[in-house]
């Protein structure tokens, strides 16, 4: 069984049933006492790269955007029998050649981390992928806002959109996430976690 932790902002914490742990963009919030095994990083934005705030164990493997993308486009790999791969994320504030998301495929279901992002030509290929969870920013500042999100959670298809990344300097705003009415609309707290 795989365990997903919101910890609020952009944060998230993966505790897979083999027993590693996967931190992405580690920033803020609780669940950080685990050793990480594996730490991957969306972009070099202060919130996104807090890679120190948790233990990490004896091998643990630090994957950040400039390890995502080479010169042959965006690089994936295999981690504890879980497959990774970089994807387009970009806007007016996020370069798209220093910025990535992260598809990630765990005991046959498909995960998909915006990072900061506004609407990327590849989520029409997302909508391929039989995505069960998406997780899209919506703070309608650095990232796209809440209409926009909804307009993308309708491309990629996810079975459950979790709208993040939604106050600059907060981990969560109720008031914002629900107005994210997507069809697949899933609010998540800080605190509070998937299983599967």
């Amino acid at each position: 069984m795989t365990e997903i932790l919101y910890q609020g902002h952009g944060s998230f914490r993966l505790i897979l049933g083999t027993g590693e742990v996967i931190y992405i963009d580690p920033f803020a919030g609780e669940g950080y006492d685990l050793p990480a095994d594996l730490i991957l990083v969306t972009h070099q934005h202060h919130d996104h790269n807090n890679i120190d705030i948790m233990p990490h164990s004896d091998k643990c493997v630090i994957y950040q955007n400039f390890d995502a993308i080479s010169q042959d486009g965006y690089n994936s790999f295999d981690f504890a029998g879980t497959h990774i791969e970089s994807v387009q994320a970009y806007n007016k504030n996020h370069d798209i050649n220093q910025c990535v998301g992260y598809v990630i495929t765990i005991d046959g279901k498909t995960l998909y981390f915006a990072g900061d992002t506004s609407k990327t030509e590849y989520m029409k290929e997302l909508a391929k992928r039989d995505i069960e969870y998406a997780f899209l920013p919506t703070d309608g500042i650095y990232n796209m806002d809440i209409p926009e999100a909804i307009e993308c959670a309708e491309i990629i298809k996810a079975k459950h959109t979790v709208p993040v990344h939604m106050s600059p300097g907060r981990l969560f705003d109720r008031k914002r996430a629900e107005k994210f009415t997507a069809s697949s609309a899933l609010i998540m707290e800080p605190g509070e976690t998937l299983k599967f």
